[in-house]
């Protein structure tokens, strides 16, 4: 009676609601006649889903609008321009989650309200005259007030196709409850909802989320329980993690493509035993108030409340005084067990209730009759294909004497040729083996890791120097300066000309070779090229004096670029190595004095074992060698390395810099003629000068892959 009470009332309110937020009918014109009608209401279980079919007069030209409302449970349509043609106001129908009908006629709008024992996801979709609307079953429905750590499915979806996350907001509610409203691209996404500690972690199963929605939203300024919202990829799925804050409580429900979480906050009443329904209480609420009742009675009544069936043990027997005011029935059965030492087990829609120790005792004799069945049953043998694993390092797993899989009577042997694994155990063990072979028989997941060792050199250097001597072929000069053998030897490289000198390639006659009193030519550089040579011979008219100048200048300018790129393809956590490279071969004593040869690898190495982590990211220790053939030396070849060894968390397809070396070198060189070298104006002549500026820069990347089965590796 005061379910039906509460019924009409709500349907009262609504009707009162909507006919308020029509037009005032005292100051405006008479509505026209409406051009459509509801002319017929059916709703039908298949399946577990409940199919609601509305027959119009004439076919609808759009589904019409809808929204929900989640207490009481409650999913409305609005049609315009329709009138309600059924004969009746209002319809029970008892069908699955849907308790009854209602419409309310406004006007020339009319408004049909599905009244939900809970809410539930649905669809609606036009079918000639006649508007579908599919309620799914309550399993994969509203979720409230969850506390276990356990993800709860609120939806199924499918997983042989992506999804994706077209928008994510915020809003606040009427009632101070936040409210994360996210758009889905499809209604076959699958969701799954827990609570870890104070947040609230949601789960969009094989779902990609675009990268202007991976951020964090600040939604305090709101003022309600929500804190914050974080949307991030993880791995294959996207994770949407709510963080409230105090005592709170939530549900979620779908509409079409929209997937919507309320988080309500919990105000604390000291009336109620629990504080909202924080408790995992999800029953509808209910009153009791009995003075000295019989428990028995007290359970009859819970029976007819719930429409579940109960077994009540003879031992069952007592009387208690109770009030409970608005309370979860399944709550108040909890009390009431509690109460009086009870307990219940279900089996279905069925519970059996009894004293605590009465249960403990008959579960203790089932389980021993079990053990006692076990130890006496026939055994079976089973034959099993192993694809992925081998038999012979299964079969350990399973007769394992600390963790022993199989019953104390069971042997496993297994055949090496044909990779198959034979058991004999009790046919219930033998059920525990296939469920575990058919979770760990599973291809080992592959990853390719692409190494890049990027070598770049930059050598620039300058060199500017100068050769100058004074030759007379009379003997005057050479006796005024000494004589030609004190000077300096000269270089071989001279020019014919006239009195006023002219540049030459070829080679001095043997008078001007030790004519050179100053010789400071350029310097060789590491290239070894060929410098330029500027000469210049005066002389008199006579020919018997000489004056020679050579300039030599040399600028080099080199870039250089070397790029190793090894790559090997592995299985997860299995070391792979890959390397190419010489041995170079080394005399070596022993210890009986004799030589031996031992080599020595320059090769270049890449040494990896990765491990996928369950977001999806890769974990690597990774050991990288490049070493080449360095100078000989008295001992042999010295060898050039370059090598890193290191441990590096990446993400699938990502690249990371695990290393590198910057060396540069700067070096100016000056050779001089003491004091003749420092003389202004005309020093440059007595003296030669090299710059030498060298870069070179050695930077290690690493890329991981994480292979898709379905894709074939080239």
């Amino acid at each position: 009676m005061r379910t039906l009470v509460r019924f009409v009332l709500s349907v009262a309110a609504a009707a009162l609601a909507f006919a308020a937020s029509g037009p005032a009918t005292a100051q405006q014109p008479t509505p026209t006649p409406a051009a459509n009608s509801i002319e017929a209401f059916n709703a039908t279980t298949q399946g577990g889903v409940v199919y609601v079919k509305i027959t119009m007069k004439e076919p609808l030209v759009a589904v019409p609008a809808s929204f929900t409302v989640s207490s009481p449970a409650r999913i409305a349509f609005d049609f315009p321009k329709t009138a309600n043609a059924l004969g009746r106001t209002s319809q029970d129908v008892n069908e699955g989650e849907l308790r009854s009908m209602s419409v309310v006629q406004a006007g020339d709008r009319a408004r049909m309200v599905l009244n939900l024992r809970q809410m539930v996801p649905y669809r609606a979709e036009i079918e000639g005259k006649n508007l579908i609307v599919a309620l799914s079953p309550a399993a994969a429905t509203v979720v409230q007030a969850a506390t276990t750590g356990t993800p709860t499915r609120f939806a199924e979806g499918t997983t042989d196709t992506r999804h994706a996350l077209r928008e994510i907001d915020f809003r606040r509610g009427r009632a101070g409850e936040g409210r994360v409203v996210v758009n889905l691209s499809d209604t076959a996404t699958g969701i799954d909802i827990r609570q870890q500690g104070q947040n609230l972690v949601v789960d969009f199963v094989k779902t990609s989320l675009p990268d202007h929605l991976r951020s964090r939203l600040d939604v305090t300024d709101f003022g309600t329980p929500v804190q914050s919202v974080n949307a991030f990829q993880q791995g294959e799925n996207v994770r949407l993690v709510i963080e409230p804050k105090g005592q709170w409580e939530y549900n979620a429900y779908q509409t079409d493509t929209q997937f919507v979480i309320e988080v309500k906050p919990v105000v604390y009443d000291p009336n109620k035993l629990v504080q909202g329904s924080r408790g995992g209480y999800q029953g509808e609420k209910l009153s009791l108030n009995f003075q000295n009742i019989d428990v028995r009675s007290v359970l009859n009544v819970i029976a007819d409340f719930t429409d579940l069936n109960i077994i009540t043990s003879d031992s069952v027997q007592g009387n208690l005084t109770l009030r409970l005011k608005d309370v979860p029935w399944d709550q108040a059965l909890d009390i009431i067990l509690q109460t009086r030492g009870l307990d219940m087990r279900k089996n279905g829609n069925v519970l059996w209730i009894a004293p605590r120790d009465e249960l403990a005792t008959k579960e203790k004799l089932e389980l021993e009759a079990k053990q006692q069945i076990a130890e006496l049953e026939p055994l079976r043998t089973e034959t099993f294909q192993l694809n992925y694993t081998r038999a012979e390092a299964f079969s350990k797993i399973l007769t394992d004497d600390k963790q022993r899989i199989l019953s104390k009577r069971g042997s496993a042997v297994w055949d090496p040729r044909t990779n198959q694994l034979f058991i004999q155990d009790i046919p219930s063990r033998l059920e525990d083996v296939r469920r575990i072979i058919a979770k760990t028989d599973i291809p080992v997941r592959q990853v390719m890791i692409d190494a890049r060792i990027v070598e770049a050199t930059d050598r620039f250097s300058r060199t500017l120097g100068f050769r100058l001597g004074y030759n007379d072929s009379t003997g005057q000069g050479s006796r005024l300066l000494g004589g030609p053998n004190r000077f300096l030897p000269g270089g071989g490289l001279a020019a014919t000309g006239a009195s006023t000198g002219q540049i030459s390639g070829g080679t001095a006659p043997d008078f001007f070779r030790d004519s050179l009193s100053v010789n400071l030519p350029a310097s060789a550089t590491e290239t070894n090229a060929d410098r330029g040579k500027f000469s210049l011979i005066l002389f008199n008219s006579a020919a018997t004096k000489f004056l020679n100048l050579e300039i030599t200048a040399l600028e080099s300018d080199g870039k250089g670029k070397v790029i190793s790129s090894p790559r090997v393809v592995t299985a997860d956590q299995v070391e792979a190595i890959i390397e190419q490279g010489t041995e170079l071969p080394y005399q070596q004593s022993t210890s009986s004095g004799a030589t031996s040869i031992t080599f020595k690898k320059a090769n270049l190495a890449l040494k990896v074992k990765p491990q996928i982590t369950p977001d999806g990211n890769v974990l690597m220790d990774v050991d990288v060698n490049k070493d080449s053939v360095g100078i000989q030396t008295a001992a042999g070849f010295a060898i050039d390395t370059k090598h890193v060894k290191t441990a590096v968390l990446v993400e699938n397809g990502g690249t990371v810099v695990i290393g590198g070396i910057y060396t540069q070198e700067e070096r100016s060189t000056i050779n001089k003629v003491p004091l003749l070298g420092d003389l202004p104006g005309v020093g440059f002549m007595f003296r030669n000068r090299q710059n030498t500026d060298n870069k070179t820069e050695l930077l290690f990347f690493l890329t991981p892959r994480i292979i898709d089965d379905r894709v074939a590796v080239r």
